[in-house]
């Protein structure tokens, strides 16, 4: 059974990461868009903003890098809905093959397309600026976060590609947590904020994450950050993963 389910799930990969390469749109929306939200903060806004001592595009990074995640999962939520009206998931049920290799086949199309993204992303701040004297460890620990991360965001894309009604339903979900980041440490430090703004940025989930990742590849100490961090996204994870995997059910009962 678990050497059928993994290649049940190598086959579907391959066929969800073809469709992406057909896809000149979403190459464009997960990887372009972050890169022009990363020069237009640095360049325009990025000399009106106090960050002390560090350079602003190392300040930036981990909200940018959050950002690019939530734009690509929405497709994730947009290539599930199409399959279900499509019929394709009737064709698979009559099909000898594990019935849970449908869903981690989308899933883990979006963690290649989204780890793809997040390098040239970080290419393009290295091209800007950046610059990180933290070890391979640290590195690992920051790309551990990523992968947690978009893996607990692509499980809530299941759910939504699933529940959807239409088309801009499926996608419209990922709107909230692209512009998480804003109401966060991403951007700016919270404490330039209003007392109730200061208050739900600093206990949301992307500050912890964000302020995790800029301590470790600034060699920073990084205190109970990453600690919060992780038990986010693994919480997230396991929630999205239960109610996906019960609506999955629903569906094909």
């Amino acid at each position: 059974m678990t050497k059928h389910f993994f290649g049940d799930t190598a086959v579907l990969l391959g066929r969800s990461l073809r469709h992406i390469t057909r896809s000149v749109d979403t190459i464009i929306t997960t990887a372009i868009t972050p890169i022009v939200m990363l020069l237009l903060f640095v360049y325009v806004f990025g000399g009106a903003i106090n960050t002390g001592s560090v350079s602003y595009v190392n300040y930036l990074l981990p909200g940018i890098l959050l950002i690019t995640v939530a734009s690509g999962i929405a497709y994730t939520a947009f290539r599930l809905f199409m399959d279900m009206k499509s019929g394709i998931f009737e064709r698979f049920q009559s099909m000898p093959i594990a019935r849970s290799s449908v869903l981690w086949g989308h899933v883990l199309t979006s963690l290649v397309a989204n780890v793809i993204s997040l390098v040239v992303v970080v290419l393009a701040a290295v091209l800007m600026g950046f610059r990180s004297g933290a070890g391979v460890p640290a590195w690992l620990a920051v790309a551990g976060i990523l992968i947690l991360f978009t893996l607990a965001l692509t499980w809530l894309a299941v759910i939504a590609g699933l529940s959807a009604k239409s088309v801009d339903g499926a996608s419209a979900f990922s709107y909230p947590l692209i512009f998480l980041p804003f109401l966060s440490s991403a951007f700016v430090p919270t404490a330039t904020m209003p007392g109730p703004v200061r208050a739900f940025a600093e206990h949301q989930p992307v500050t912890s994450i964000v302020n995790a990742i800029r301590n470790l590849y600034a060699q920073q100490p990084v205190g109970t950050d990453i600690w919060f961090a992780l038990a986010w996204c693994a919480g997230i994870l396991i929630v999205a993963y239960i109610f996906a995997m019960n609506s999955y059910r629903r569906k094909i009962s």
